[in-house]
C-alpha cells in the first residue's frame, strides 16, 4: 500500500473515531438533558399542587409547611403564574426589574407557553390558572455544553495538527538539508579527482573528441553538486530571460531523449519575459517535469512549454500528451514518496515545489489532467 493511501487510511479511521466520540458525548448529553428537563416538569407540578394547596385556606386543618418549602426551594427555575387569559399575576426567578416592563414580561409568557405545556390549576374561588415556566439556566448550559465541549475539541485537535504539521515539516526540512548536503560533499571528492585525471589525459594527447563528451559529463556533475549545495542556504536571485532559461533546459534533455519526443517553445509575450531566478535551481525542476512527462508518455508524444506574461507575474505552462494523473492523485503529486514508477524515490516534483515556493517566492501545481490525454503543469514566478 503507497504510503499517501495509510495515512488516509489512518485520517479516515482517526476522523471516524473522533465522530463516534462527538456523537456519544452528544447522546449522552442529551439523555442527560431530558432526564433533568423531566425533573423540572415534575418539580414544576409539585409547586402547583402547592400553589392550590396554600391557595385552600379555607381548610383551617391544613398543614403549609410543605407546600410553602416547595415553593420556596424553587431557586433556579423561572415559573410565571396567570389567569385564564394569561395575564401575569405572580413570578418567581426571574429579573424583578425588567418584569415590571410589560412587554418584557408578555414576552416571558409568550415563550413559556412556545417551550412548555401550560399547567393549569383551579385555585378556590377562581376561574382556572396556568403555571408557565421555561428551562433553567443550568438546563440551558448543559444543553448546549456538548456543542461547546465539541468545539474545544475540534480546536485543540486543530493546533495540534498544526503544531505536529510544523514540527514534521521543520524535521523534513532538517532531513532534506543535511541529505543534500552530503550528496554535495560527497560528490565534491570524486569531482576533484576526475578534474585532475582529465587534465592528466589531456597532458597524455587523449583525443579531444573524447575529452570534450568527459568534460561535458565533468560540467554537470559540477552543476549537480552546486545544486545540492544550494539546498538548506538563501540562493542569490538574478534577473534572467526565462526564456533563453526555458531553452537551454530543454535543449538539454532533448539531447538525451527519443525522437520520438517532440519538444517545443512558445512565448505568448512576443517580447523577453525578465524574472528573478536562481539558474541552476529553476533548471533543476524544468528538468524533473520533463523527466517525469517522458516517462508519462513511454518514450513518445509531445511536450509544449508556455511563457505567458502577466505584468506582476511569469506563467510558465509545461504540457504533455502522456496518461495523465489521476484525480485522487493530484494533491499528493508534490509530497515526498510519490511516484508510479516501480523504481524511484518520488522525490523530483516534491524537491521541486521546495525549490519554487521556498527559493523563488512562486508556485507550482497542476493546472490540468486527464487520463490517456495528459497534463499540464503551471509554474508562477514573481517578476
Amino acid at each position: 500500500m503507497n504510503i499517501y493511501a495509510q495515512k488516509q487510511r489512518w485520517k479516515l479511521l482517526l476522523l471516524t473515531a473522533a465522530l463516534l466520540i462527538g456523537a456519544a458525548s452528544l447522546w449522552y448529553t442529551n439523555k442527560l438533558v431530558k432526564s433533568l428537563a423531566d425533573e423540572e416538569r415534575k418539580k414544576i407540578n409539585l409547586w402547583a399542587e402547592a400553589t392550590k394547596k396554600l391557595a385552600d385556606v379555607s381548610e383551617l386543618n391544613t398543614d403549609l409547611g410543605f407546600p410553602y418549602a416547595v415553593i420556596s426551594d424553587n431557586t433556579t427555575i423561572p415559573v410565571v403564574l396567570t389567569d385564564s387569559s394569561f395575564a401575569l399575576i405572580t413570578y418567581r426567578n426571574l429579573d424583578s426589574l425588567k418584569m415590571l416592563d410589560k412587554s418584557y414580561s408578555a414576552k416571558q409568557i409568550a415563550e413559556m407557553r412556545d417551550s412548555h405545556e401550560p399547567i393549569e390549576i383551579v385555585l378556590p374561588g377562581q376561574n382556572k390558572n396556568y403555571i408557565l415556566y421555561k428551562d433553567s439556566t443550568l438546563l440551558v448550559k448543559l444543553r448546549y455544553y456538548p456543542y461547546f465541549q465539541l468545539s474545544v475539541i475540534a480546536l485543540f485537535l486543530f493546533v495540534s495538527y498544526l503544531a505536529f504539521s510544523n514540527s514534521r515539516k521543520s524535521e523534513q526540512n532538517q532531513v532534506w538539508v543535511g541529505m543534500a548536503k552530503e550528496t554535495a560533499h560527497q560528490l565534491g571528492t570524486p569531482l576533484s579527482s576526475l578534474i585532475a585525471w582529465m587534465e592528466i589525459l589531456k597532458m597524455k594527447g587523449l583525443s579531444s573528441e573524447y575529452t570534450g563528451e568527459i568534460q561535458k559529463d565533468i560540467q554537470r556533475l559540477q552543476t549537480i553538486t552546486d545544486r545540492f549545495s544550494k539546498i538548506g542556504s538563501a540562493p542569490s536571485l538574478q534577473r534572467e530571460n526565462v526564456q533563453e532559461v526555458m531553452e537551454h533546459s530543454i535543449d538539454y534533455i532533448r539531447t538525451r531523449t527519443s525522437d520520438k519526443i517532440n519538444f517545443s517553445l512558445q512565448n505568448n509575450s512576443g517580447a523577453q519575459v525578465f524574472a528573478p531566478m536562481n539558474i541552476p535551481l529553476f533548471e533543476w525542476v524544468i528538468e524533473n517535469i520533463l523527466k517525469n512527462a517522458i516517462d508519462a508518455m513511454t518514450g513518445e508524444g509531445k511536450i509544449s512549454a508556455t511563457i505567458t506574461d502577466q505584468q506582476q507575474f511569469v506563467y510558465i505552462d509545461i504540457a504533455d500528451s502522456g496518461k495523465g494523473i489521476p484525480k485522487s492523485a493530484v494533491k499528493t503529486v508534490f509530497k515526498p514518496g510519490y511516484t508510479t514508477k516501480s523504481r524511484g524515490w518520488g522525490l523530483g516534483l516534491s524537491l521541486s515545489k521546495r525549490i519554487i515556493e521556498e527559493y523563488h517566492a512562486g508556485q507550482i501545481f497542476v493546472k490540468h489532467s486527464e487520463p490517456n490525454k495528459g497534463t499540464t503543469f503551471r509554474i508562477v514566478l514573481k517578476k
